[in-house]
């Protein structure tokens, strides 16, 4: 099993760690800096080094209860010490995005009660779909965006803690539906928490402190079926 290194510190750009297995362009390690991709945000990207060559990470995946990291010339690596290398851009900017998808969830629940269904978060950009939400109007989405980016500026700490299943399902606050869609087998979650604004059960990256996330900009207004609404963002970096 490979230990997560992102959960306890999504900031470490470099780690060493050994190679466990390689077959073909697919490589096991016993603890990773790379994040393996989910809950809409992609995976990490960048290098392994061993004796001095650089091996490219292109992509990395959970599969069969292994997290799996694509290596190109995987087959020139060997079993062993290897430096790990995160493309420390892309991270952080999936961080940033993520977390203000967090935050302009916890805007709109609070002004709609609408909950988040889906979201997809890229390097550069974000999505977000919403139930129960009417059609905007021009001073409803500038409402929405003025009030995120003041929630981003009052830059709320941003944590995590892992509690069990049974007690995150008794918090209040949290949204429920977020629990209730993880597979029954899992009996501990990880919550993430941002100041007093908002508390969800989430197992990717953040940054520490809303006002790095930067600016909140609404590109896009879509709809997405009878009263559900997507809502297309972007960072912008103060």
């Amino acid at each position: 099993m490979t230990t997560e290194l992102y959960l306890e510190n999504s900031y470490l750009k470099t780690f060493r760690a050994q190679v466990c297995e390689i077959n073909g362009e697919e490589v096991v390690l016993d603890q990773t800096l790379f994040y393996r991709g989910g809950g809409g945000q992609e995976h990490d990207t960048g290098f392994l080094i061993q004796n001095g060559k650089e091996f490219e990470v292109y992509e990395v995946k959970k599969q069969n209860g292994l997290i799996v990291h694509y290596v190109k010339q995987a087959d020139h690596l060997s079993k062993g010490e290897v430096e790990l290398v995160l493309d420390w851009e892309r991270r952080y900017n999936l961080m940033r995005h993520h977390t203000l998808i967090h935050v302009l969830g916890a805007v709109v629940y609070n002004r709609y009660g609408s909950l988040c269904t889906v979201n997809q978060i890229y390097e550069n950009r974000a999505r977000i779909d919403f139930n129960n939400l009417s059609d905007l109007s021009e001073e409803e989405i500038k409402d929405i965006e003025e009030e995120t980016n003041r929630q981003i500026q009052a830059n709320h700490p941003v944590s995590s803690r892992v509690v069990s299943r049974k007690e995150a399902e008794q918090l209040t606050g949290i949204i429920k539906t977020m629990v209730n869609l993880l597979p029954p087998a899992v009996k501990n979650i990880r919550l993430v928490k941002i100041g007093e604004i908002d508390e969800q059960a989430c197992g990717e990256t953040h940054v520490k402190e809303t006002q790095e996330i930067g600016t909140l900009k609404i590109t896009k207004v879509k709809s997405k079926g009878k009263n559900n609404k997507r809502l297309e963002v972007q960072a912008i970096e103060s």
